[in-house]
């Protein structure tokens, strides 16, 4: 009898709120790592000599986990600081998210409330400095252009971090420094690529002194990410699409490792999906900038990707649903609920799993 298809419910789980990580842990690279095993891959022999499934360990057992001549690719995009508040003519707040830059001195945006960013309309920065409306995309995403500044001058002194909306606070001196990665490089996202939170420079200066091969893309993470998936059959979700740069250094990285007998990890989802969309059927990459909209449920076939290292996502998201599809349905839940048992922190902020 064949299986039923994964619906969205399938990807549900019970998560108890004390568990979503407001802050970053008290040292970077101190988090929690849950090893978890991928559905029909021969275990690894953990010490003890039995099999498990899962393990729990430390983020800087990576040091053992990954071995010399493997290629670690990271993903080095900056958060741009594109959360802007302000006020409506009745006085009343608003918030621009900027996505990305448009034409012609616009950028793409979207906001709240939706009836303050009608066409023509205005949202007061500071004095004489206004976020108007140009356009109505079909999307409902928004035209937006900078009146009394430029876009960069706008953000500079207005611009706050875009924390996620399940982290309670505002922006303050630890996200500036936590909520970006230590190789964070070019500005686009307006999120970070969260698995490489954990990375320090020394953890990196150590996997690289072992012989692993370390090289970076550029994906900017869009608010997409925290879009709910809203259809019951996942085949109905429209997926975001994201720009990324995959440079021929990796290309050449990728070509070399797997020459050499070598495997892949991609710190992070983003990572899995540009990879991913930057390759052909046999798993030959193409260097370039595109844009990505791959959507990655149960049953797909990675051509790229060995290992993921990723943090514990939302539930009934589209990074739950790719996470599932590398290691597995059924091991990716069991997953979760061991690291919902003891306790781990879930979400941005919070502790992450490798899939071996």
């Amino acid at each position: 009898m064949a299986e039923r298809p994964l619906v969205l419910a399938d990807f549900d789980y019970e998560l108890p709120p004390e568990l979503i990580a407001q802050e970053p842990a008290g040292v970077r690279g101190e988090s929690r790592l849950l090893v978890v095993e991928r559905t029909g891959r021969r275990a690894g022999g953990w010490a003890g000599g039995g099999n498990p499934p899962l393990r729990d360990a430390m983020f800087g057992d990576l040091l053992s986990l990954i071995p010399s001549g493997d290629l670690l690719v990271l993903n080095s995009t900056r958060v741009r600081h594109a959360r802007l508040l302000g006020t409506r003519p009745s006085g009343g707040e608003a918030e621009v998210l900027l996505i990305h830059p448009g034409a012609a001195d616009t950028w793409i945006a979207m906001g709240r409330p939706g009836s303050a960013m009608r066409p023509g309309k205005r949202i007061t920065l500071g004095p004489d400095v206004f976020v108007e409306t140009v356009e109505v995309l079909d999307d409902g995403n928004r035209v937006v252009r900078f009146v009394g500044a430029s876009a960069e001058e706008a953000i500079k002194q207005y611009g706050q971090l875009p924390l996620p909306p399940y982290i309670t606070h505002a922006p303050g001196s630890i996200d500036e420094e936590r909520y970006q990665t230590v190789y964070a490089r070019r500005e686009g996202s307006v999120a970070a690529p969260t698995a490489g939170l954990h990375f320090t420079s020394a953890l990196l200066d150590q996997l690289a002194q072992q012989g692993v091969r370390i090289a970076d893309l550029d994906l900017e993470v869009g608010p997409g990410t925290f879009k709910p998936v809203e259809s019951e059959d996942l085949r109905g979700h429209v997926m975001h699409a994201e720009r990324y740069d995959v440079p021929p250094a990796l290309v050449r990285a990728v070509a070399e490792t797997r020459a050499g007998g070598g495997s892949v990890w991609a710190a992070g989802t983003t990572v899995v999906r540009a990879l991913e969309s930057a390759a052909d059927e046999q798993g030959v990459l193409r260097p370039g900038t595109s844009e990505t909209a791959l959507f990655v449920t149960p049953g797909y076939r990675f051509r790229v990707v060995d290992h993921l290292i990723t943090n514990f996502h939302l539930p009934r998201s589209t990074l739950l649903m790719l996470v599932a599809a590398f290691a597995g349905y059924e091991a990716t839940m069991a997953a979760y609920r061991h690291a919902v048992a003891q306790r781990y922190r879930f979400y941005s902020y919070g502790d992450a799993m490798v899939v071996l």
